[in-house]
C-alpha cells in the first residue's frame, strides 16, 4: 500500500469512538479523526473515510465510500463484509487478531469446569438446602477437541493441555503441528473426532463452509456424555438440531456465548434448558478491549503513513 499524506482521515464507527478519537489524537495529531458511533453519522460522514474503524463494515454504505482504502474490524470476524467481498478488492481489511485467545481459553476452561461438575445443578441445590455429594472423574482423564486451530483454538488448546487433557483437533492444514494438540484431523474429518471427545469447542471463523457446520447429523456422531461448547459463531451450529438433541439427551449439554440470532430471543428454549449455560457473547470481551485493538491499530496507522505493510490482513477468499 503506498504512502499517504499527513490529512489522513479516520471514520470511527464504535461505542467506544470517542475513546479511539483522543488515543488518536495523542499519538498522531497529523491525523484526522471523525466520531461517528450511530448510523445516522455515519451515513453523513462515509465519504471522506480514508480508513474505517467498526465493528461491522456497513454493506449499505459501501457505494458512497469512494475513498475508502483500509477496513480496521474491531473484532476477529469480519463476515460482515462477505456481501460485498467481490468488489473491495482495493480495500485492505484488517482485524483485532491475537487479542482474544487468552480471555476466550478462561472462558472456555471454566465452562469445561461447570459442565463437567455439572454446576447448575450444584447450584441448584445449594439453593434447595440440599446436601448431595457425588463423585466426578477428574479432567485429566477425558478428551476435549477444537474444531478450529487458529489463534484461539490453539490457545484454548495450550489451556487445556495444560489441564492435563488430551486435545484433539481440526484444521485445514494438519501437515505442521500444534502446539498442546495430540491428534490432528482435516476440517473434512469431522466424523473421525467428535466421537472421541468428551468436549468440542467449535472456534471457527464465520465462512461459506463453517455456516451449519454441526447439524443433526455432526451431533448424532458426538458421545451421549459429551458437551458441545461454541465460542465461534451462533450460524456454525444449526440450532433447532442442537435444541432437539439436548432435550433428547442425544449430548450431555452445551456452553454457548454465540447464537443464530443475538440477542437470544426471549422465546428461546435455551434460556431454560436444564443442561445449557447460555451467555451473551462476553467470552471475547476484556475489560482493557479498546486499548488492545488500538495497539493493533497504531501500529498499522504507523505502517500506512510510512508506506509499509499492514499486519493482521484479512483474507477475503478465505474469510479470516
Amino acid at each position: 500500500m503506498p504512502a499517504v499524506s499527513a490529512a489522513l482521515t479516520i471514520v470511527l464507527n464504535n461505542a467506544d469512538a470517542e475513546l479511539y478519537a483522543r488515543l488518536i489524537a495523542s499519538r498522531f495529531p497529523q491525523v484526522r479523526s471523525i466520531v461517528a458511533p450511530n448510523p445516522e453519522q455515519l451515513a453523513r460522514c462515509i465519504r471522506e473515510a480514508d480508513v474505517l474503524l467498526a465493528s461491522r463494515f456497513p454493506v449499505d454504505l459501501f457505494e458512497q465510500a469512494k475513498k475508502l482504502r483500509w477496513f480496521q474490524c474491531t473484532n476477529a470476524g469480519v463476515d460482515s463484509i462477505m456481501p460485498v467481498r467481490e468488489k473491495v478488492g482495493h480495500i485492505t481489511v484488517t482485524n483485532a487478531r491475537g487479542i482474544h485467545g487468552d480471555i476466550i481459553a478462561d472462558f472456555v476452561m471454566a465452562g469445561v469446569t461447570m459442565l463437567h461438575w455439572d454446576f447448575r445443578k450444584l447450584l441448584r441445590d445449594q439453593a434447595a438446602r440440599k446436601w448431595k455429594p457425588r463423585y466426578v472423574a477428574p479432567l485429566g482423564e477425558k478428551t476435549l477437541g477444537v474444531v478450529g486451530l487458529g489463534s484461539i483454538g490453539a490457545t484454548i488448546s495450550r489451556r487445556a493441555k495444560s489441564a492435563g487433557m488430551t486435545v484433539v483437533g481440526s484444521k485445514r492444514d494438519v501437515c505442521v503441528p500444534v502446539d498442546g494438540v495430540d491428534r490432528l484431523f482435516a476440517s473434512n474429518a469431522l466424523d473421525e473426532m467428535l466421537p472421541l471427545c468428551h468436549f468440542v469447542v467449535l472456534a471457527v471463523p464465520a465462512t461459506s463452509t463453517t455456516v451449519g457446520l454441526i447439524g443433526a447429523a455432526e451431533i448424532a456422531r458426538m458421545r451421549r456424555d459429551a458437551f458441545l461448547i461454541n465460542i465461534a459463531r451462533g450460524q456454525v451450529i444449526v440450532e433447532t438440531e442442537l435444541i432437539k438433541a439436548l432435550k433428547a439427551g442425544t449430548i450431555a449439554g452445551a456452553l454457548l456465548d454465540v447464537f443464530e440470532r443475538e440477542p437470544l430471543p426471549q422465546e428461546s428454549p435455551l434460556w431454560d434448558m436444564p443442561n445449557v449455560i447460555a451467555t451473551p457473547h462476553v467470552s471475547g470481551s476484556p475489560t482493557n478491549y479498546t486499548e488492545r485493538v488500538f495497539s493493533i491499530f497504531a501500529d498499522n496507522i504507523e505502517r500506512l503513513l510510512s508506506g509499509e505493510a499492514l499486519t493482521n490482513v484479512v483474507d477475503l477468499r478465505r474469510g479470516y
